[in-house]
């Protein structure tokens, strides 16, 4: 029996500038498709300073209109699907504690992080760019002392990091994340999004040494439109790894207490 995936706590919206639909179409589409849950996490709002405007999130302006219309859908699809909202947001060290308090003005149930940049963002070190060693220890570093600030409840795309050399030097790195990830209990993300489009994530390389030091596996949808959350070929993709690698795959996620 084909299985299916009920939960998924990794969808954008139209505040994110880059993905389409409005929010009552993403609810639908996993209604009609079996979800029982479907967690909002957009690109959060970041106070940077200087003037900077992130090309790829929310503005902080737009967060009490997203907060509201998630609730607002929240509140009509009462007993149809459970709708928790929460954000992806990297942990930039420099703003992280300033846009924590941005966050918690309005509810919030979880955090995603996604490490899209090293440093703060506008140092423009795109983690997805290929780099060597030094590139990939800092992102591994960064994303360690993310989860030591204990918000965040799941990491998203893990493999990001676009790093093709030695496989030994590759998993003496990201041994490190897997065992920060498991000493503050925030499960790995596969993630369907670059499953779909082909992208360098999931890495087997990754998942495989993972299931090795034990980390427990979340399976996220990324979803950027609708259509996103029809299943296809890359939810079976994602079963197969956890069958292969024997994963511990969770079917809900355990959401870490943002709001204050």
């Amino acid at each position: 029996m084909e299985r299916r995936l009920t939960a998924n706590y990794h969808t954008h919206t139209k505040y994110c500038r880059h993905a389409s639909g409005e929010i009552v179409d993403y609810i639908e589409t996993a209604i009609g498709q079996g979800y029982s849950v479907l967690g909002f996490s957009d690109h959060s709002p970041y106070l940077f300073r200087d003037g900077y405007r992130s090309f790829f999130r929310m503005y902080p302006e737009q967060q009490e209109e997203y907060v509201t219309e998630v609730l607002r859908c929240r509140e009509k699809y009462k007993g149809q699907i459970e709708i928790p909202l929460g954000y992806e947001m990297e942990y930039y060290p420099r703003h992280f504690e300033e846009t924590l308090k941005l966050i918690r003005r309005f509810p919030c149930d979880y955090l995603v992080l996604g490490q899209h940049f090293l440093g703060n963002e506008y140092d423009g070190d795109y983690s997805g760019d290929r780099g060597g060693e030094v590139k990939l220890m800092q992102y591994v570093d960064q994303i360690r002392e993310g989860l030591d600030t204990g918000v965040y409840s799941c990491l998203a795309h893990p493999e990001l990091i676009n790093f093709d050399g030695p496989r030994e030097v590759y998993e003496e790195h990201m041994s490190r994340l897997i065992l920060k990830a498991i000493e503050t209990e925030t499960p790995l993300e596969i993630n369907l999004r670059g499953q779909k489009y082909g992208n360098r994530y999931p890495d087997e390389r990754f998942i495989a040494l993972a299931a090795r030091m034990g980390a427990k596996f979340v399976i996220g949808v990324d979803a950027h439109e609708p259509s996103d959350l029809e299943h296809g070929r890359e939810y079976g993709e994602a079963f197969a790894y956890a069958e292969k690698y024997s994963l511990d795959l969770l079917d809900r996620l355990p959401l870490k207490t943002v709001s204050l």
